[in-house]
């Protein structure tokens, strides 16, 4: 197989970001947090537009990259709830979401453990979930998200090779482990479609029958 590094480092390149990611970029950065890749917040932004989603939810807001990319893309009366841990994370991504011009009645901001929040959530009631938080509760987190989809909608999971470990049998990383698990997971539930895209550090899409 050719080596596919040239074409990956385009796609990254071709996605134009203006100031507002920007500055949302530079508040990860100086936060500690790793925000999506330009590729992956293109995507982001057409899976959002082509869905029609109504009621989105994500977990792991960073400083609010993800966010801003996945609300340019969603109609003017969806909602967005986003799910972190860590409160300056949360104020860093409504500063975001403000620079990006979306009204704050739009925009549900929730701190905490998702372990805790999702099952509160409820079922069926969401078209699309992003996922790009802890690879120790990846698992959970997507068993919740299928609950919350209705039919047709998509869960998509950031981070889905792992920096390329997962590509590799020899690595043998937790992280490596459970995110084979959920490939396999997924790809066998007969309620989803599911297919792996190579964008960013990997996007794992499962659209709900």
């Amino acid at each position: 197989m050719t080596d596919k590094s040239a074409s990956w480092s385009y796609a990254e390149g071709l996605a134009a970001e203006d100031t507002v990611v920007a500055r949302a970029r530079e508040r990860s950065l100086e936060l500690g947090v790793a925000p999506v890749s330009p590729g992956v917040g293109a995507v982001l932004t057409v899976l959002a537009a082509t869905s029609k989603a109504q009621a989105v939810v994500e977990v792991g807001t960073g400083a609010g990259v993800s966010g801003v990319c996945l609300l340019r893309g969603l109609p003017g009366r969806s909602t967005f709830t986003t799910i972190d841990t860590d409160v300056e994370h949360l104020k860093a991504a409504r500063q975001a979401f403000t620079e990006a011009g979306v009204p704050s009645s739009r925009v549900r901001t929730i701190p905490g453990r998702a372990h805790a929040v999702l099952p509160r959530l409820n079922d069926s009631s969401y078209d699309l979930v992003f996922i790009d938080a802890d690879k120790a509760g990846t698992l959970v987190y997507a068993d919740e998200a299928v609950r919350l989809l209705r039919p047709g909608g998509l869960l998509v999971i950031n981070d889905a090779l792992d920096h390329d470990g997962v590509t590799n049998p020899v690595h043998r990383e937790p992280a490596a482990v459970r995110l084979r698990a959920l490939h396999r997971r997924m790809l066998e539930d007969e309620r989803l479609a599911t297919a792996l895209v190579p964008t960013g550090e990997g996007l794992l899409l499962s659209s709900r029958r």
